[in-house]
């Protein structure tokens, strides 16, 4: 059945958009390919979660003129507070869809390393981008938010790691939206290639409460490469914020993911790791907080179809107010996938009688030689932790308020850098007290 969507950009202004950004044939094909896509698909049907009445189309501008900088010292203070000033060696800022500050140790650039805005990168690094660019990882055709992006992708971050290069110090990027008019379409793509590794942390950041976000993130690891991922997302409470964060590992491959989710807008997150190589790893801590009158539904998945596999979950997070937040885990072992393992815990935290919570685990096992396991929980604050410290003179509020952020500490403490870990504890204590 054709589903008739009114789109705000027609095929027209995509091909002259392309045209403008110098873009190759592949790329123009591909997103008039999706557009045309996206008037017909259905929307994604996250579990328990109705989102067929949310903005994801209706806005005005497809890009912004917000300015680039010369130094850290011009961005906005939201932005300066997330950089360690003393050691500024590989970062990357986008404001809104401009590449506003850009720098990357000559060491790396020497080993062949890319960090670079992703429409940079499609003009400068064009068949390795293309190798990567919705093909494995997230596919054009899955629904209509997977198409739109594909179509009207105006921002995002490639980077390159080539063989047996190791990566010591994390690559940092940090997105801010401030034109609530425009719709951010941002890609990522980390590539780590066979034996070498790195970390790379992302940050969103709002300086206007309404808008429309669409994020795609693409991560490889190839054969015995190591990818550490960390996010924190923060967008405003008016913001519609659509999220994919997809890994595929190879042989040996490991991607670990440590993901603060803080939105205060409704968002619907999915996050999928595809363990393709025997002996291939994939972890994925997320923390949450929702309140308000916000919805957010959280999907993690991670798919076992190499031997030997290792796949963990572990997801926490606290509603308060009126908001619901949905937590699926799923962990899928396919035929053939022997000797592998897949365990997943997911526990919510409910602060008020009108909050909504619920953690729904799954396990899909094919496989008759593999361990798997799985736990849920969804409750209040525990009164005896409460007991224990009030009768050490601690009053109830801040005692309330150490065990949340006792709760929350298993992914706080995997993000990788000081700053970054800084703001996330600050969001959380905001989002709480």
């Amino acid at each position: 059945m054709t589903i008739e969507t009114k789109l705000p950009f027609d095929q027209e202004y995509v091909s002259s958009y392309s045209k403008e950004a110098g873009e190759p044939s592949w790329l123009l094909d591909l997103r008039l390919h999706a557009l045309a896509k996206a008037e017909e698909l259905p929307l994604p049907r996250p579990d328990k979660t109705n989102i067929t009445k949310w903005n994801f189309t209706s806005f005005s501008s497809h890009t912004a003129n917000t300015a680039a900088v010369q130094s850290i010292d011009e961005l906005p203070e939201e932005v300066k507070a997330l950089i360690n000033k003393d050691e500024v060696k590989n970062l990357y800022v986008q404001r809104d869809q401009t590449a506003a500050y850009a720098v990357l140790a000559d060491e790396l650039k020497e080993q062949g390393v890319i960090f670079t805005d992703i429409l940079t990168a499609v003009k400068e690094h064009g068949e390795l981008l293309q190798k990567y660019f919705m093909k494995d990882g997230v596919k054009v055709d899955e629904h209509r938010l997977s198409a739109l992006h594909a179509a009207y992708m105006n921002g995002g971050v490639f980077v390159y790691v080539p063989k047996n290069v190791e990566v010591k110090e994390p690559l940092q990027a940090i997105f801010t939206y401030e034109d609530s008019d425009t719709a951010l379409f941002n890609h990522v793509i980390v590539v780590a290639d066979d034996n070498s590794s790195v970390t790379y942390v992302e940050n969103y950041v709002s300086t206007t409460e309404k808008g429309t976000v669409n994020i795609i993130t693409e991560v490889f690891a190839n054969t015995n490469a190591k990818v550490t991922f960390g996010a924190v997302d923060y967008l405003g409470k008016d913001t519609t914020t659509y999220v994919n964060r997809r890994g595929v590992a190879g042989r040996d491959g490991r991607i670990e993911w440590a993901l603060g989710l803080m939105n205060e807008g409704n968002t619907v997150s999915e996050n999928i790791t595809y363990l393709m190589g025997d002996g291939s790893y994939g972890d994925t801590k997320t923390v949450t907080v929702g309140r308000g009158e916000q919805s957010q539904n959280f999907t993690t998945s991670v798919v076992h179809y190499g031997k030997h596999s290792e796949g963990y979950i572990l997801k926490h997070g606290v509603v308060k107010d009126s908001a619901s937040s949905i937590f699926n885990g799923i962990g899928k072992i396919e035929h053939g996938a022997s000797k592998s393992n897949a365990e997943q815990e997911s526990r919510v935290l409910i602060l008020s009688g009108k909050a909504r919570g619920d953690a729904n685990p799954i396990l899909l096992i094919d496989e008759d030689d593999v361990t798997a396991g799985h736990a849920a929980s969804v409750g209040r604050v525990d009164p005896t932790q409460l007991y224990y410290l009030m009768s050490r003179g601690i009053p109830q509020t801040e005692a309330e308020r150490l065990v949340i952020h006792g709760f929350l500490a298993p992914v706080v403490n995997e993000l990788p850098i000081e700053t970054v870990k800084k703001q996330l504890t600050e969001v959380i204590e905001r989002k709480v007290r």
